[in-house]
């Protein structure tokens, strides 16, 4: 990612002598993901899980219930396996998980365009909700820089409480200890944008091509979340279904080409359904040999995609009779997905640049 921008900071005009500098003009752009732990090792698995998993957004069970148990139950198993998990994946020439290898490199692609467009007008960086670097300490930087506006960017393309809402909630909190709070903006979900559905439809189209045979079917595994948050008005499963039924259109299919499914279920309560997991099982027994899947809420490959999906979800198909699995790889830092990233920051920059 380029160098910081460094501020430049100057007592203002007809203040006196003893008035502190103050740094100005410039607008962050502050790009937002899930998280990542620091190592797959068991504590930095414990911090990492802890923090995630004491989230009310993410999980909103009584505290007094589900404290107790997170800490001395599943916080003294799951570090094992998950860890394991990251173990599989693990960026070992850098040291650190594909997630943060990925959004780094989003991050500097959008920077690059963003100072060709703007000059050192415009500061990009990224933050994780969980996890280093943390949301607090990149708000810090900016306004330590002189960015006395900043437009927030969760890079989910589709709202939902546990994601979109908590990094929010991180980012205003940040604000809060600000003692002189930029003007800020959240950018909304990006679900139906044009550019983005134009990404996705060309990456299937690749995919397609790559494939030794045309798969049957493409599955588009999205995130779960329970079913109870759906009835209480979140957006998230109707939006995951417009997006598959605007990627079906540009790609001309027609409905028996492609099937929306939710992955990475979650404790004892009915999830949105169906669960990829089963479902890509039950193709096979269909006689849909032959499948391929894409995961269009994740705007960057992580365990829930490279090791859950291509590996867990995977050996459900072939165990039950599948032939030929394709993973289609998240956006990444495609040329055609920052391009459709950095139309979206525009859109939302109106009148700040």
């Amino acid at each position: 990612m380029p160098d910081a921008i460094t501020p430049t900071a100057a007592r203002p005009a007809h203040a006196p002598s003893d008035h502190p500098k103050v740094t100005s003009g410039k607008v962050g752009v502050l790009l937002a993901n899930l998280g990542t732990p620091d190592g797959h090792d068991y504590w930095s698995m414990r911090r990492y899980l802890n923090e995630f998993l004491s989230d009310r957004r993410v999980i909103d069970y009584p505290r007094w219930k589900w404290q107790p148990l997170l800490q001395l139950i599943i916080l003294s198993k799951r570090p094992f396996t998950s860890g394991a998990a990251y173990r599989s994946i693990w960026n070992e020439d850098k040291g650190e998980s594909p997630l943060m290898t990925i959004t780094r490199d989003q991050t500097s692609a959008i920077a690059a365009k963003m100072q060709a467009q703007y000059g050192d007008r415009v500061m990009v960086d990224f933050c994780m909700r969980y996890g280093n670097p943390s949301t607090t300490s990149k708000v810090q930087e900016m306004v330590k820089a002189g960015c006395h506006k900043i437009l927030f960017f969760p890079l989910y393309p589709h709202y939902a409480g546990a994601t979109s809402a908590t990094a929010n909630d991180q980012f205003f909190r940040a604000l809060m200890a600000e003692t002189w709070q930029p003007t800020a903006r959240v950018v909304d979900p990006y679900f139906e944008h044009p550019q983005y559905i134009e990404a996705l439809a060309q990456s299937v189209e690749r995919g397609y091509a790559a494939a030794e045979q045309e798969p049957d079917i493409l599955v588009v595994s999205y995130h779960g979340m329970p079913k109870r948050y759906l009835m209480q008005g979140d957006p998230y499963h109707c939006q995951c279904q417009k997006t598959t039924r605007l990627l079906r259109e540009r790609l001309g299919w027609d409905e028996s080409r492609i099937t929306t499914t939710f992955q990475s279920v979650f404790g004892p309560e009915e999830w949105l359904k169906p669960y990829t997991v089963e479902h890509v099982a039950e193709l096979a027994k269909q006689g849909k040999k032959k499948i391929a899947v894409i995961a269009p809420a994740f705007s960057a490959d992580c365990i829930e995609t490279l090791e859950e999906i291509n590996e867990e979800i995977r050996e459900s198909f072939e165990h039950a009779g599948g032939e030929s699995f394709t993973y289609i790889p998240c956006l990444n830092d495609d040329p055609a997905h920052v391009d459709a990233l950095c139309a979206v920051i525009d859109e939302n920059l109106g009148g700040w640049v």
